[in-house]
């Protein structure tokens, strides 16, 4: 499988050298109880994990030095111990061995077919939510930019010092952007620059729009009072620049996040993270960062300011086109304590997938 990134270059492996065999066995064995328990876990506990080869005052002399470097925490006064963030990197990069995805995941993925009729949207949906049922995490997945034909704009008034402009395209993709219209709009010069760009909009891509556009103003400027001129200039600037519609995000299985049969569940993390979540623009920001690079890459908790607060890990994957260019991203985020040996497989296999099904479509 492709290799797995990181946003920058982990100090994990100058502390993995710098511990004894025995430290590292009892720091994996720790590790793995904890990710799949998901509480702290004691020295007895690890004693008859590791079928009494150390004895739990050994064990406990060996977590307190664990402790002591940073990959533990005691998150309580009880004596059992957790992975820090820098712990599950540290377990990640060096200590976790990724395997190839399941066959049963593997042809769970690849039923996803794409179908001409359907738009990109709903197809990137249905991968969303297989990725979703298949890793038990809210999935992430961000749509390719499209460039389709523009079917309908319209201007909305939401204060006399913004207005929204919403673009329907004929893929079924809707866009919305707040702009600041001029002083003195009202709903009559809304509707009318409504009907201008329509009447010139209809088989046109954004892109050529915004070209057209400029012409078409300069040409009939007669026609147009200064407010209905201003208010399609200003609302049409919000896209000017990019060339084409922004990469659109797709996150599903937000409920994953509360299942019933975790044992613990922290209702104020989750909070954060459902509220991290409608922060999409953020998200979209940050899965550039992805794209940056090649293969899976795994940000652990404080590693990422947009989730740092709801202590999540993002697991994402860029995927690319025919012509080998990243086009998109797909990914998990959960708790940290996910199955990251599982996981990234999927992650990975489901980066692949999307890649060549986006590439099958341009055909």
């Amino acid at each position: 499988m492709r290799r797995i990134g990181t946003l920058q270059q982990p100090a994990s492996e100058p502390l993995a050298n710098s511990l004894s065999k025995r430290n590292l066995d009892v720091f994996r064995r720790l590790v793995e109880t904890y990710l799949i328990k998901g509480n702290p876990v004691g020295s007895r506990t690890l004693s008859r994990e590791m079928s009494g080869s150390l004895s739990p005052s050994t064990i406990r002399n060996v977590m307190q030095d664990l402790e002591f470097l940073g990959v533990l925490q005691s998150p309580h006064v009880s004596a059992g111990r957790i992975p820090t963030d820098v712990g599950l990197r540290l377990f990640v990069d060096e200590l976790l061995e990724f395997g190839e995805i399941s066959e049963d995941d593997r042809e769970i993925l690849e039923s996803v077919r794409s179908d001409p009729n359907e738009s990109l949207g709903l197809l990137m949906d249905r991968i969303g939510s297989v990725l979703s049922s298949l890793t038990h995490s809210a999935s992430i997945v961000l749509i390719p930019k499209q460039d389709a034909a523009v079917k309908h704009v319209e201007f909305i008034s939401l204060a006399p010092d913004r207005a929204l402009v919403v673009l329907v395209t004929t893929d079924g993709n809707v866009e919305n952007r707040i702009f600041s219209p001029p002083a003195g709009q009202t709903p009559a010069d809304m509707q009318a620059a409504a009907n201008f760009v329509n009447s010139i909009s209809r088989g046109r891509t954004i892109s050529e729009l915004l070209e057209l556009m400029k012409e078409e103003l300069d040409l009939r400027r007669m026609e147009l009072d200064r407010l209905t001129s201003e208010l399609i200039t200003r609302g049409l600037a919000v896209w000017d620049g990019e060339g084409n519609l922004s990469g659109r995000l797709v996150v599903r299985g937000r409920s994953k996040l509360l299942d019933e049969k975790e044992r613990q569940i922290d209702i104020e993390m989750v909070q954060r993270l459902f509220d991290d979540l409608e922060r999409k623009q953020d998200i979209i920001d940050f899965l550039h960062l992805v794209q940056e690079g090649t293969g899976v890459r795994i940000f652990i908790g404080s590693e990422n300011k947009l989730f740092s607060l709801s202590g999540s890990t993002l697991v994402a994957a860029p995927y690319i086109d025919s012509d080998n260019s990243i086009i998109g991203a797909v990914g998990v985020i959960g708790p940290t304590r996910l199955n990251y040996g599982r996981i990234v497989p999927i992650v990975d296999y489901t980066a692949h997938v999307a890649g060549r099904v986006v590439s099958q479509r341009n055909r």
